[in-house]
Parts: structure tokens; C-alpha cells; sequence
């Protein structure tokens, strides 16, 4: 993002002989794609946005963003549209529901989809918006809130070269490109991704609680850890949310189920062994269903904890993700 504006697009405007920027249109703005949106905002380019829950976009719209009542009409007044929303069935109405995309004109357009969701279907999806005449380009990302929010977010990126590099400045605007060849691989890197984090994460909440029994603290055991052969993200950034006691709800348990669900389904579909993944999905549907579908995603730990009769609290300054803040707003504070 840092030194990168947004591209002009080849459009010339009928009362001037001065290329336009790109209008660039949201749709899906949780906890992930309103943070994403805000630094394409940030960045400077127009923007149009859309949610189910039209509530979601009121700081977008007090920002300068647009409001457009359908995916449909997001497309006819926007250059490229990012998508971000729950899953397959929801990102297949986005397309080809009767106010998606495929209900008007696609040529000329680019679609960038950031959905968690099946490599099968996003390459049919893809294929019937280029069918159309659209560019379509996966860039799935990883990491955390706390990284849409700064607009460091790793993303898988897919797709043509051609397509990848027009809208490559709006992509930056979100994030860090990770380049991953054709469009679709951008989904399997991310689901093969979250199998590790989910695998990771529970194994996490077994060494924590072990360890603590055996007589080592929790904190002295996060601090050995780190830097060796255990360390990960997952033991970098969320076990302070295990140290903190709110196990991080930006992130809850219904998400990574439907994660593992999909990772599962592609697993089958290679014909790969997988036993651990589907006993990390056992162990975060055991969280669930102690502790609501709600629950942050580290509370697949505090299942072992509790079962054990003991706390992994460590007193500190334990920033939550949610509450970071953009760089533009940590220098103005300063």
C-alpha cells in the first residue's frame, strides 16, 4: 500500500479529456470487509458498497462511500468490485442470484473475491463472469482483523496477469500480494492455510495445559516457544487472547467450522488422508457446542483448560485485534 495510488482507468469522461480513477464497489461488510473497504476509501478511490445488513455500511457512507441496493447495480456503477462475504452459498447469490452480477452487463468489469469458499464452484463462478466479458481474480486472505485494519493483510491472489495487474493498486490498498498462479488457487491456498491455523491452534490449547501441569508458567512457555520449532502465528498472535480470557470473538467458532467444513470437502475431493483435520474439527465443534457457536476460535483451548481445572490468565497489556489501530490514526494520535 505505501507509495501506491489508484490507477487510472482507461475511460475517457464525455465533458473532459482527463482520465478518471477507478470506482471501485464493496460488497460484504463484517467484521473483515469494512476495514478492508475503509482503506480502499483511505487509498482514494470512490466507492460503492453493499451488505445484507445495510446498517453495516453507515460508517463507510458518513466516510463518502455510496450505497447501491444490489450487487447488480454495484457492478454497473463501479470499475471492479471486491467481494467478501460468509461463504459459497452466499458469494453464488452475489453472482447469479436475480440482482447479481450476471443479471446485467459484465464486460469491462473486474471482480475481485476475497470469500473463504469451495475452488470448485468460484472457478464456475469465475467462468460465467468471463464468459461476460468480466476479469475475474481470486485474492483470499489470511492473517487477522488486526491486519485488515492496518491493510496488511496477506492475500492469495489468482488469476490472469492481465486481470491481476489492473487492479493489483486496489488489492494493495488491502494488503500484501501473494502471488499463487491461476485463478482458484487463491481458495486452496487459503483453505490449506486455515488447516493448519485450525490444527495448529487447537494442538495450542494441549501444549499450554500440559505444560502449565508439568510446572512450567504459561508465560515463561510462550516466550521459549517462540522463535523455535513450534512457533507459528497462531502461537504468536492468539495465544495473548488465551492469556486475556476473551479467546478472540473477532474470529468465532461458527467461522472456522465452516472453514474446516470446506477444507474437508476439498480434502475429499483430492482422495488426501486428513485425521487430523477431522479431529480438529471434532475439537472445535465440542467448543461450540460448550460454549456457543459464538465463542472466539481460541476457545477450542479453553476446552482442555477447563477439563484440566485450570486458568492459562496472564496478567498484561493484551492488546485485542479489533482494537488496533490504522497507521494514519496512530501518527495523528501521536
Amino acid at each position: 500500500m505505501p507509495g501506491v495510488g489508484p490507477p487510472q482507468y482507461g475511460r475517457i469522461n464525455a465533458s473532459s479529456t482527463v482520465q478518471q480513477v477507478m470506482i471501485v464497489g464493496f460488497i460484504g461488510l463484517g467484521m473483515m470487509g469494512g476495514n478492508a473497504a475503509r482503506n480502499i476509501l483511505r487509498a482514494g478511490y470512490p466507492l460503492v458498497v453493499n451488505d445484507i445488513k445495510p446498517e453495516a455500511a453507515r460508517s463507510l457512507l458518513d466516510a463518502g462511500a455510496e450505497w447501491a441496493g444490489s450487487p447488480a447495480e454495484v457492478l454497473q456503477k463501479a470499475d471492479a468490485v471486491v467481494t467478501m462475504v460468509y461463504g459459497p452459498k452466499e458469494i453464488a447469490e452475489v453472482v447469479r442470484g436475480p440482482t447479481g452480477f450476471l443479471s446485467t452487463s459484465c464486460a469491462g468489469k473486474y471482480w475481485i473475491d476475497l470469500t473463504t469458499s469451495s475452488p470448485k464452484l468460484m472457478r464456475e463462478l469465475a467462468a460465467e463472469f468471463n464468459a461476460k466479458g468480466g476479469g475475474p481474480v481470486d485474492a483470499p486472505v489470511t492473517g487477522s482483523v488486526d491486519a485488515a485494519i492496518r491493510g496488511d493483510m496477506p492475500m492469495f491472489v489468482g488469476g490472469e496477469d492481465e486481470d491481476v495487474e489492473k487492479v493489483r493498486p486496489i488489492i494493495e490498498a488491502m494488503g500484501e500480494v501473494r502471488r499463487v498462479g491461476a485463478y482458484g488457487n487463491g481458495y486452496v491456498a487459503k483453505l490449506v492455510n486455515n488447516q493448519l491455523w485450525k490444527i495448529h491452534a487447537a494442538a495450542i490449547g494441549e501444549a499450554m495445559v500440559a505444560a502449565k501441569l508439568s510446572g512450567l508458567d504459561p508465560l515463561v512457555w510462550w516466550e521459549v516457544m517462540k522463535g523455535g520449532a513450534a512457533d507459528s502465528f497462531v502461537l504468536q498472535h492468539d495465544v495473548p487472547s488465551i492469556f486475556a480470557g476473551h479467546y478472540d470473538p473477532s474470529f468465532p467458532i461458527a467461522l472456522c467450522l465452516k472453514d474446516l467444513s470446506l477444507i474437508e470437502e476439498l480434502l475429499l475431493e483430492t482422495g488426501s488422508r486428513h485425521e487430523l483435520t477431522r479431529a480438529t474439527y471434532d475439537r472445535f465443534r465440542e467448543a461450540g457446542e460448550r460454549y456457543g457457536m459464538g465463542a472466539g476460535e481460541m476457545t477450542v483451548c479453553k476446552v482442555i483448560e477447563d477439563d484440566a481445572g485450570i486458568d492459562l490468565r496472564v496478567p498484561g497489556d493484551w492488546v485485542e485485534p479489533w482494537k488496533v489501530q490504522h497507521p494514519s490514526e496512530t501518527k495523528q494520535a501521536s
